[in-house]
């Protein structure tokens, strides 16, 4: 991991402020009950810890794995399905908690697929959102930040499997996302 090859978008500060401020509206949004989080693996699970810990109320935490990605910085398009839920959400308030919002690919299709579960209710939560890149209309209802159209890294989000670990979020250079 260079770090030449990286530049910080969003610090470590700003990102946990931001998640902090995101937990109390939705701890807000959501008055009574359990509100069960839905954890888009891998990329979303360090937003979701941080986030799930500001939420101050109760909350169900599982995991789904779906992917549209593979080993490339954009996105191939086909989706699949790589982990299904653990847990019914039929009935439940469900949070999908996702990194990214890019093509909107990936969740247009999560999102149908747990509308067929017969949850109570569906909300998005990303920590990013990039809405110039929208092929498939998604409604992101809580959005840390809006970014430029660039490949970053850091919290979680990855380039074939490395850089999740960074605390900041980072543009990647074309040089490292080339080779």
């Amino acid at each position: 991991m260079s770090r030449n090859s990286q530049r910080v978008l969003l610090s470590e500060e700003q990102i946990q402020r931001r998640v902090r401020e995101l937990g109390e509206r939705i701890g807000a949004d959501y008055p009574g009950g359990a509100l069960h989080l839905v954890c888009i693996l891998k990329g979303a699970c360090f937003f979701l810890a941080d986030l799930a810990r500001a939420i101050q109320r109760d909350v169900v935490v599982d995991f789904i794995g779906i992917s549209s990605y593979g080993k490339g910085t954009t996105s191939s398009g086909e989706v699949k399905l790589t982990k299904d839920l653990d847990l019914s959400v039929e009935g439940a308030d469900v949070l999908v908690v996702e990194d990214i919002v890019d093509s909107g690919i990936t969740l247009h299709y999560l999102v149908q697929v747990l509308e067929q579960r017969k949850p109570r209710s569906i909300r998005i939560a990303a920590l990013l959102d990039k809405p110039e890149r929208r092929v498939r209309p998604v409604q992101v209802d809580y959005v840390g930040f809006q970014i430029p159209d660039r490949f970053v890294v850091g919290y979680g989000l990855d380039f074939a499997e490395r850089y999740r670990n960074l605390r900041d979020i980072c543009v990647l250079e074309e040089s490292a996302a080339g080779g």
